[in-house]
């Protein structure tokens, strides 16, 4: 085994034996085993298919309060179970090429569970994802290392994301002008506030184009004139024929980011249309 001693040995290919995992997606043109469920617009290129989506997990249930008598039955035997959750209640819909669809609900109702299932992060109980490339969670954050400097977790991201020595040097400067850190990007980045981090971890993730990119609450980090900036990154990336889930309780990023909506309440779509219809059915019920 090699002794890895500097930072340059760290990201030295030859270095590391070689790893190929197993795709979890098929690059081959998007074919379902069976006939989806959903219609699909034939006008219209589809990217990702959501057919009768059902995703369950186990948790364990603590039994009973304890009560006035707690203190004389803790020593008792557990009466811990296991409880069945059903996350996703057959969730079917078809996005499009040059899409940016917003994912609204709330706390609990799913939204971040469906978007694990669908880059592939949980398996389904039932029905199918169909897919016509890897889509892409927006986050390098776990390829980051808080000891380095800002500056070298950018070399990390961006070989994280696929890119080669040359590529990442030639965005460098783009990033760190991006996330807004010219006088921090030499400076450990354990010494960034949360915000300063955060927006150095969009920046790397934003400077790829995706053709399924999934963004998670990443436009609630920064002031507002860095979220103006991430959304219109985001539409970029839509632009150039690529299709963007985005989850957020910003009811204004989805409107200003977004074209199409998907409403979600403890694991049922309750509507799926216009971007500013859907808020707006969405505001109403929760007034």
């Amino acid at each position: 085994m090699v002794e890895l001693t500097s930072f340059d040995d760290l990201i030295n290919p030859r270095l590391h034996a070689k790893f190929e995992p197993a795709p979890v997606f098929d690059d081959s043109p998007m074919v379902a085993s069976e006939s989806p469920k959903v219609a699909i617009d034939g006008d219209r290129v589809p990217v990702v298919i959501v057919d009768d989506l059902h995703v369950k997990y186990q948790v364990y249930s603590s039994g009973k309060s304890l009560g006035g008598a707690g203190a004389k039955r803790l020593l008792q035997a557990s009466t811990r179970g296991i409880r069945e959750v059903h996350a996703i209640k057959g969730i079917s819909f078809v996005a499009y090429e040059n899409e940016s669809i917003g994912v609204i609900g709330s706390n609990g109702s799913g939204k971040s569970t469906l978007m694990r299932t669908i880059t592939g992060l949980t398996t389904p109980a039932s029905g199918s994802v169909y897919a016509s490339s890897r889509p892409n969670m927006l986050g390098v954050g776990a390829a980051l290392i808080a000891d380095l400097s800002g500056d070298k977790n950018i070399v990390l991201g961006g070989l994280a994301l696929g890119y080669n020595r040359q590529e990442i040097s030639a965005m460098r400067e783009d990033i760190i002008k991006f996330a807004e850190l010219e006088e921090f990007i030499d400076l450990p980045m354990r010494t960034y506030s949360s915000g300063m981090s955060a927006r150095l971890k969009f920046a790397i993730a934003a400077s790829k184009q995706h053709d399924i990119l999934i963004v998670d609450e990443a436009l609630a980090v920064g002031d507002a004139r860095f979220r103006k900036r991430s959304e219109a990154r985001i539409r970029e990336i839509r632009e150039n024929a690529g299709t963007i889930f985005l989850v957020s309780h910003s009811m204004n990023s989805i409107i200003d980011t977004c074209n199409r909506a998907l409403w979600i309440e403890k694991g049922v779509l309750i509507m799926d249309g216009d971007a500013k219809t859907v808020v707006n059915a969405y505001k109403a019920k929760k007034k």
